[in-house]
C-alpha cells in the first residue's frame, strides 16, 4: 500500500491539478505589482512579509516567466515581480529506485510537486564552492534547492556517463561534474 503522504503518492494527484491556462492570457494592462520573492522563498508586497500561505500559494499559480522577467499575470493585467533569486524552493525530495531506474519528486515551499526528467531538469550553477542547485517546475520558473534536500540529494549521486558525478531520475542523468 503507497503511503498517502509520499510525494509519489501526492504527485500522481497533483498531475490532475488544474491550473490557470496563464501561457494563453496576454493582457495589455501593464504595471508593477509592488511584490519580491526574497531568496528564501519568502513573498512580500510593498516591503510587508505576506504571512498567509494561502496567499503565497495563489500568487504562486500565476507566476509566469518571459525572458529574463517574472510577472503575476490575470486575463486583465500582467504585473512584474521582483525575485531575488528563484521564485521556488525546493524543501523535499523522494526517491525511488537506483541507478537509472531512479526516480526523485520535490515539493516546493507552495506545494508545487515535481517530477525531475527531461522537462524537469536538476542543474548546478555556480563553482566549488559557491554552488547552488536548482530543479525546474514549471513554465521556466525553478526552484532553488534548500540546503537540507541538496545534501540528501548528494547522498544519492553517483559516476554517470563521462565520468561525472551526478544524479539519475526518470532516466536521465543530471550531470553535477566530476567529484
Amino acid at each position: 500500500m503507497t503511503d498517502p503522504e509520499s510525494l509519489f503518492a501526492r504527485l500522481q494527484s497533483d498531475k490532475s491539478r488544474k491550473r490557470p491556462p496563464i501561457s494563453t492570457w496576454n493582457p495589455s494592462q501593464r504595471g508593477n505589482s509592488g511584490m519580491r520573492i526574497a531568496a528564501d522563498g519568502r513573498w512580500f508586497h510593498l516591503g510587508s512579509e505576506i504571512r498567509r500561505p494561502e496567499m503565497v500559494r495563489l500568487f504562486s499559480t500565476i507566476l509566469r516567466r518571459d525572458g529574463e522577467h517574472t510577472f503575476l499575470v490575470t486575463p486583465a493585467e500582467q504585473l512584474s515581480i521582483e525575485v531575488d533569486d528563484a521564485p521556488f524552493v525546493a524543501i523535499d525530495v523522494e526517491a525511488r529506485g537506483v541507478g537509472t531506474a531512479q526516480c526523485l519528486v520535490f515539493l516546493t515551499n507552495v506545494d508545487d510537486i515535481v517530477e525531475a526528467d527531461a522537462a524537469h531538469a536538476v542543474r548546478l550553477i555556480g563553482t566549488p564552492p559557491h554552488v547552488r542547485p536548482y530543479v525546474l517546475v514549471r513554465d521556466g520558473l525553478e526552484a532553488l534547492i534548500s540546503r537540507p534536500v541538496y545534501y540528501r540529494l548528494a547522498e544519492l549521486t553517483t559516476t554517470g556517463p563521462g565520468g561525472n558525478t551526478g544524479l539519475w531520475s526518470n532516466g536521465v542523468f543530471f550531470d553535477w561534474g566530476r567529484a
